[in-house]
């Protein structure tokens, strides 16, 4: 078995794709150059907004540091291509995935690849590691609403397959967060990730013996969009909650109630 990663270029994207080559697994590398990890905050809000929205970020990169290290990828003779958001279906990345036959096209943390990029993929298996729980948690900023709706235990990740709709192709594998006491919203979400990242190569190991099955949607949930989020969400979640719900739902103050995953067995 072998993957063809397309991915970003934050530290839990080069987490997955050390994991992958350390595995022995990763055949090919597409990393698309993603948004920076302190980004800018928005014009016209308030200087109360704007220090929340730094503390945000911040906290968002320290985690990611503390819980993926800042390593570069070091596979050297891994084939790989760095392009970015408005290149990413073009057709160099069309013809680049097409140069190398691999058992599982994954993608992680880049926008949306069209069918024809798919498709020039020469792979048995292609699916996608979303950052949330489908389909209650589709499309953007998925690990930040379930704290933000305080229900923590619904922090986790979807391995899904990939098709036209987004976060929304049959269930391959769902798995949430451990929920850890004086993890703040960032270290939740670097937990989902890492969970889901190591079971990874024992799930592919699986698909190779087609010992896997995929479970369609039944309802289609909630697609959240980048517009939905507001630098005043961040009120909520530092200055009602002190970043403490993770503490909030261990206590039992919050509702308390338990995702029903889907799990492979292997």
């Amino acid at each position: 078995m072998s993957v063809i990663l397309v991915t970003g270029d934050h530290p839990r994207h080069r987490y997955l794709a050390n994991a992958l080559g350390g595995a022995g697994l990763l055949k090919a590398l597409v990393v698309e150059g993603r948004e920076k990890m302190n980004p800018k905050a928005p014009e016209g809000i308030t200087a109360r907004l704007s220090a929340l929205f730094d503390h945000h970020f911040d906290k968002r990169r320290l985690a990611e540091e503390r819980h993926f290290g800042d390593a570069s990828v070091a596979f050297p003779k891994v084939p790989t291509m760095v392009t970015d958001m408005a290149h990413l279906n073009a057709a160099e990345v069309r013809d680049f995935l097409g140069c190398h036959k691999a058992s599982v096209l994954l993608s992680y943390g880049v926008h949306m690849l069209a069918e024809p990029t798919l498709r020039a993929a020469k792979v048995d298996y292609r699916w996608n590691l979303h950052g949330g729980l489908s389909p209650w948690y589709r499309g953007c900023i998925t690990h930040f609403w379930p704290s933000y709706l305080l229900e923590p235990q619904m922090t986790g990740c979807t391995i899904h397959e990939l098709t036209a709709e987004l976060d929304f192709g049959p269930v391959v594998q769902q798995s949430v967060a451990d929920l850890v006491p004086g993890d703040g919203l960032h270290d939740l979400s670097c937990r989902a990730v890492k969970k889901a990242i190591d079971q990874l190569p024992a799930l592919i190991s699986a698909a190779g013996k087609n010992a896997i099955s995929s479970v369609s949607h039944r309802t289609t949930g909630r697609l959240w969009r980048a517009a939905d989020w507001r630098p005043e969400h961040l009120e909520v979640i530092y200055s009602l909650y002190q970043d403490q719900i993770v503490d909030r739902y261990l206590a039992g103050e919050l509702v308390q109630s338990e995702p029903r995953l889907i799990v492979q067995r292997c």
